[in-house]
C-alpha cells in the first residue's frame, strides 16, 4: 500500500493534471512567483534522466566529455571523434530506491564510424515503474497496473572540419502509464510522440613545451524537439515533452604517459513554457499549455512570471571531475545544482571506472542528502555501465 501515494502523485504530474496542482497552490501568475515553487512539468521526464554511470558519477555532466557509446544521448556529434570505430554500452539503474524497490531504468546504446568523417549511432531507453495499485477517492481498490515507458532513436554525425562536427537524431517515444484504466470518467491510452536532436561538438588539442598536452571540448545539444503527447482521446490539452538546451565544456590535462585529469561543466535549460496560471483559456486550462512546440521553445526564454530572475532560476548546472591512471583505472566525482524553486535537486556523486582490453566497467553512486521529509529521493542511486569497444581508431 505504501506505493499508492508516491505513484499516484507521480502519475498525476506526468499526465498533466495541472489544475489540481495549481488549485492547491493558489496559482502563479504574471508578476513573479513570490518565493513559491514553480516547477516546469513535462510529460515523459525519463528522457532527461542521465542514463550512464560515467556521467552519473560526474554530477550528470556529459555533453563535452570525450566520446564513448553514450554520446548518443549526450551529444551525437562527438561520435566521429571517438577513439575506436565502433562500440556499445549497456547501463542498469535501480531508480528511486529510497522510496520503492521495483523501479529501474535500462539504457542500450551503440555507434559505428563509417569512415574518418562520419558516424551513425542508436540507443534504446526503457523505464519500468513496477506494479501500481489504483484506488478511487475513497480508497477503494481499483486494481493494479504496470506502467512503463521507452524511447528508441537513431542518428548521424559528420565532421565539418578537423575540429568541428554536427549531428542529428530522430526519436520515437512511447509512454504507457495507465492505458485502459478509467480515472474520474476518463479512459487512458498510451501516449506517443516523435522528437529530434540537433547537436554540435568542437575539440582542440594543445601540445605544451614541457611534454604535457591538453584538450578543450565544447558541445551544444538541443534535444527532444518534437510533438506534444496526450494520454486520452478526451484530453483538453496535450503535454509538452522535455525539449532541452544543453551547453557543455571540458578541459583535459595529460600530465604524462600515465596521468590524465578532466574537468567538465554542463549548463541546461528546458525549452518549454514556464507555468503561468494567471492566464487561462476558454476551457479554464492554463493558457500557456495551448502554445505550439515552436512557440513554446522561443517563449521559454522570456515567459517566466518572475521575469529575468526566474528565467535564470530555470538553468541548472552539473560539474564533474575525472582522473585516469594509465587509461586503466578512473576516479570520478561531481555536483549537480538546481534552483530550489525549480525542483531543488542538489547532490554530490562519486564513481569508479575500469578498462581492460576492449571492455570498460563504470560505477556511480549518488551520495545521500537531506533527512526526513527533506531527504533527497534520489539518495543512494546506483548506476552500472558496461562498455565494449570494437575495432581500432580511424584517427590512428
Amino acid at each position: 500500500m505504501h506505493k499508492v501515494l508516491p505513484y499516484s502523485v507521480l502519475l498525476l504530474v506526468t499526465l498533466g493534471f495541472y489544475d489540481t496542482v495549481y488549485g492547491q497552490g493558489g496559482g502563479i501568475g504574471s508578476g513573479g512567483t513570490d518565493g513559491r515553487v514553480n516547477v516546469i512539468n513535462t510529460a515523459v521526464p525519463f528522457l532527461r534522466i542521465s542514463p550512464d554511470a560515467r556521467s552519473g558519477a560526474m554530477g550528470d555532466a556529459g555533453i563535452a566529455l570525450s566520446p564513448d557509446p553514450n554520446a548518443v544521448y549526450w551529444d551525437l556529434a562527438k561520435l566521429p571523434f571517438a577513439q575506436t570505430d565502433g562500440g556499445a554500452s549497456l547501463t542498469y539503474t535501480p531508480w528511486l530506491t529510497d522510496i520503492v524497490n521495483d523501479v529501474f531504468l535500462t539504457y542500450l546504446s551503440g555507434y559505428k564510424q563509417l569512415d574518418e568523417n562520419q558516424a551513425i549511432g542508436a540507443s534504446l531507453r526503457y523505464i519500468d515503474y513496477g506494479n501500481i495499485q489504483f484506488t478511487d477517492m475513497y480508497g477503494v481498490d481499483q486494481g493494479t497496473f504496470h506502467p512503463r515507458e521507452f524511447s528508441f532513436d537513431g542518428g548521424y554525425a559528420r565532421k565539418l572540419s578537423d575540429n568541428f562536427s554536427m549531428g542529428i537524431a530522430l526519436r520515437y517515444i512511447y509512454s504507457n502509464l495507465a492505458a485502459g484504466t478509467n480515472i474520474g470518467g476518463v479512459t487512458f491510452k498510451p501516449g506517443q510522440a516523435v522528437a529530434g536532436d540537433v547537436t554540435a561538438f568542437y575539440t582542440n588539442s594543445i601540445d605544451y613545451n614541457n611534454g604535457q598536452s591538453g584538450a578543450w571540448n565544447f558541445g551544444l545539444a538541443i534535444t527532444n524537439v518534437g510533438t506534444k503527447i496526450s494520454y486520452s482521446n478526451s484530453a483538453q490539452f496535450k503535454n509538452f515533452i522535455p525539449t532541452n538546451l544543453g551547453l557543455g565544456g571540458s578541459y583535459t590535462q595529460q600530465f604524462d604517459e600515465y596521468n590524465k585529469l578532466t574537468f567538465d561543466l554542463d549548463v541546461n535549460k528546458l525549452l518549454v513554457p514556464t507555468p503561468d496560471t494567471g492566464m487561462v483559456d476558454a476551457n479554464g486550462n492554463p493558457a500557456y499549455l495551448d502554445q505550439s512546440v515552436v512557440s513554446g521553445i522561443f517563449h521559454s526564454f522570456t515567459d517566466a512570471p518572475g521575469g529575468f530572475k526566474e528565467e535564470m532560476q530555470e538553468i541548472n548546472f552539473a560539474l564533474g571531475m575525472e582522473y585516469w591512471y594509465n587509461d586503466l583505472f578512473a576516479i570520478r566525482a561531481g555536483y549537480f545544482n538546481e534552483n530550489k524553486y525549480k525542483g531543488d535537486r542538489k547532490f554530490f556523486t562519486l564513481g569508479l571506472g575500469l578498462k581492460y582490453n576492449v571492455f570498460g566497467l563504470n560505477f556511480s553512486y549518488l551520495i545521500p542528502s537531506g533527512s526526513g521529509v527533506q531527504r533527497n529521493p534520489l539518495s543512494n542511486t546506483l548506476r552500472f555501465s558496461l562498455i565494449v569497444n570494437f575495432g581500432k581508431s580511424n584517427q590512428d
